[in-house]
This record gives structure tokens, C-alpha cells and sequence, in this order.
């Protein structure tokens, strides 16, 4: 098996397809008079439905394709694959796919790409991949390991998106922005309905209301999307990332940029932040511990590539919090920011009824958007492989070996 896009390693730059894939794109183009390279149909897509607990997404809409039937593709989905993101049967029939009413089984067993949004279950899809098919998913790799030996021990292909670097080359596809940008406003959408008091600040015939103060640590593409959000709602809001680079975003979106006296950069590779010395996180944990007796929101998003997500909000923080406070942790999925952070629940803990909100599943949450936005990046990888000339061999090749290189550094 060729497993592409993988930080630890498994690709190598010296093959940047996997024959079967290659040879499918092979397949899928065919010369016509003019000299130009046209589809024709015989690459088939499966979509499955998602059988993850609680997911609600699906790979592709049916606007998707609208655009993939159009390039050529073969688009099977099964029944009901897109009904908890409200994408009915009918809607793909209408659009050009072919609906498959008799199971998983068939589907996989028809398909030469398979779709999804979430790696395959290690007991229940894997098996039912085709030996030598590709799959196009989220996989991560290196905190699943067992799961890529299966997949290796039936040779197939995995182009895994959540280690597409981020390059500007790579921005279209970049699924992991996609969903981290929603996670971010859904996580202040679901602190707004949990906080007992208005976001934004009133004056009425009874007396005025201060505005929310939300904290918001991380400032990624999902703690961007957050200060925007609770920015929109009216909160005054502050944020902290450990890049100086982020300040002028933070700011742009009219939140306060929080800083420490200990000056170190935090800028690391693929648009994350890197592990920071001891005197920075000393320092960044006393800016923490007086930030959270101030304000009555925080949200935090921090991760680190690869490894467990920092703690950085201590129990004695969240028990010095205002009464009726909210803690979002986005980080929850790697095993949380927050201490008193319950990875996939919410509740309220300690004296001070601090609510915990530990979702992990924040973009299915918001179904309907975050498909859309998956299909779309999915939808561009795979145009982007398709060879449009003669002469567009070498644009792929030279677009694998741009991606692959960033991938293994």
C-alpha cells in the first residue's frame, strides 16, 4: 500500500500515485479529435453512508456531483448516505448519481474511489474495501496504526486528507480548515446557548448590561473563526496565541491580543504552533490563571501535530471562574486543553457551576455546512488530479511531488 500525504513518513517522494490510482486516471482520460484529453465514464466514486456514532456528514453533496458527473466521474452513493445533513435520495438521483438501495456491500464492491469523511471502522468497512481500491478520507495515520497495517494487509491506497500540508498549492483541498473553521463557531454558538446572560451588551429601562468577556486561546483557523463569531455576537473579546504573526488577524477582527513578557516564537511547520520552553509556559499559565477569574467565556483550541493536546487551563483556574462560566474546549478530540475537560460530553462541575463543553464532534453538529464544504475540497483534490492534456502528466506529477515533500518534512 501507498499511503500518501503522511507525516511519518510512509510515502515516499519517489512514488507519488499509486499504480492502481494512476492507471484509473489512465483509464478515465481518452483522446477525441482535437487532440484534447476527455472523461469518459468509467472511473467509479462510492460515497457510503457514515456509520461513525453520532457522525452526521457526508463526503459529497449533490452539488458535488453535479460537478463530478460532469468531469466524467461515476458517482454511486448510498441510500440515505446525506439524509442527517438533509441531502435527500432524490437530490443526487437529480444531480447524476446512482443511488444504491441494496447496502454498503455493493457499494464498496462497485467502487474503484471510495469517499468519506471519516476513516473506515477497523471491524466493519475495512473488509469491504476492494484489494488494490483507492480510499480518499480522513485517516490519521499516525494515531492509527492498526488501521493502516488492515488497509496495507489489502492493498489499498490511502490518500489521507488531514496530511495535506498546508501550502497555498493545497488551500482548495485543505479539509482540516474547513472543519476547524467551523468548530470554531459552532463552539460559541453552543457557549451562547449555554451562558445565562446576553453576548452583547444592552441598555434598557432597567439598567445597562455589560457585554460577554470571552477568552479565546489558540489562533488558528478555528480560534480566528471563534473571535469572529462571538465578535459578531457582541462579546468584547480577547485572544492569545503564542505567534506574534496572529496578533494583526486578531486584531483586524476587533479583539484584543494578549501578550507575555517572555519573547519566543511559536511559529511552527504546516501553520501550527511548536512546543514552547519552559520560562514561555510559565508565563503564558499566570497570563491564563488571571484571565479566567476575568472573564465569563473561554474557549480554547490549541493542538500540537501528533501529539496529545497541551493542558493549559488548570483545575484551580476553572474553580477560580465566575459562577455560571462556560468552557469550550475545541482541542477535546486530542484529549483536551481544559483539565476538567470530559472529551465528549457536557456538563456542570465544581462549586462555581462552571459549564464544560468537551464536544468532539462540533462540525457534524452543523451537518449541512460542514458537508458542503468537504465536498468541495474533496471535489477539488480530485480535479486537480485529473489529467486535462496530453502534456498535464507532468503538471500531476509535479503537483504530487509538491505535495508529498511538504507532507514528509
Amino acid at each position: 500500500m501507498e499511503v500518501l500525504f503522511v507525516r511519518f513518513g510512509a510515502a515516499s517522494a519517489r512514488k507519488f500515485l499509486h499504480p492502481h490510482l494512476k492507471a484509473s486516471f489512465a483509464r478515465f482520460a481518452t483522446s477525441t479529435p482535437a487532440g484534447k484529453f476527455e472523461p469518459s465514464k468509467v472511473l467509479n466514486l462510492g460515497v457510503p453512508k457514515e456509520i461513525f456514532p453520532e457522525e452526521q456528514r457526508v463526503s459529497i453533496t449533490p452539488s458535488a456531483v453535479k460537478i463530478l458527473t460532469a468531469k466524467g466521474f461515476n458517482v454511486l452513493v448510498e441510500a440515505d448516505a446525506g439524509a442527517s445533513a438533509q441531502y435527500l435520495n432524490s437530490e443526487y438521483v437529480k444531480a447524476g448519481a446512482r443511488l444504491i438501495e441494496s447496502g454498503a456491500k455493493d457499494l464498496y464492491a462497485q467502487s474503484d474511489v471510495v469517499l468519506k469523511v471519516r476513516s473506515p471502522l477497523l471491524d466493519k468497512e475495512v473488509d469491504l474495501l476492494n484489494p488494490n481500491s483507492t480510499l480518499i478520507s480522513l485517516v490519521y495515520p499516525a494515531q492509527n496504526k492498526d488501521l493502516v497495517n488492515k488497509l496495507a494487509s489489502r492493498k489499498v491506497t490511502v490518500l489521507a486528507l488531514d496530511c495535506i500540508p498546508r501550502i497555498s498549492r493545497a488551500q482548495a483541498f485543505d479539509v482540516l480548515s474547513s472543519m476547524a473553521n467551523i468548530a470554531g463557531y459552532k463552539g460559541v454558538v453552543e457557549a451562547a446557548s449555554h451562558y445565562s446572560n446576553f453576548f452583547a451588551g444592552q441598555i434598557t429601562a432597567a439598567g445597562r448590561i455589560p457585554p460577554a468577556k470571552v477568552l479565546v486561546v489558540g489562533g488558528g483557523v478555528a480560534g480566528l473563526s471563534a473571535v469572529a463569531t462571538a465578535r459578531g455576537l457582541g462579546a468584547t473579546v480577547r485572544a492569545f496565541d503564542t505567534r506574534e504573526a496572529v496578533r494583526e488577524q486578531v486584531e483586524s477582527l476587533g479583539a484584543e491580543f494578549l501578550t507575555i513578557s517572555v519573547k519566543e516564537s511559536g511559529e511552527g511547520g504546516g501553520g501550527y504552533a511548536k512546543e514552547m520552553s519552559k520560562e514561555f509556559l510559565d508565563a503564558e499559565m499566570a497570563l491564563f490563571a488571571k484571565q479566567a477569574k476575568e472573564v465569563d467565556i473561554i474557549i480554547t483550541s490549541a493542538l500540537i501535530p501528533g501529539k496529545p493536546a497541551p493542558k493549559l487551563i488548570t483545575k484551580a483556574m476553572v474553580d477560580s471562574m465566575r459562577p455560571g462560566a462556560v468552557i469550550v474546549d475545541l482541542a477535546a478530540e486530542a484529549g483536551g486543553n481544559v483539565e476538567t475537560t470530559r472529551p465528549g460530553q457536557t456538563y456542570i462541575g465544581g462549586s462555581n457551576r462552571v459549564v464544560h463543553i468537551g464536544y468532539t464532534d462540533l462540525p457534524s453538529r452543523l451537518a449541512g455546512q460542514a458537508s458542503a464544504l468537504f465536498a468541495n475540497n474533496i471535489t477539488n483534490f480530485l480535479i486537480s488530479m485529473m489529467p486535462k492534456d496530453k502534456g498535464s502528466w507532468l503538471s500531476l506529477l509535479i503537483f504530487l511531488i509538491v505535495i508529498s515533500i511538504h507532507s514528509i518534512r
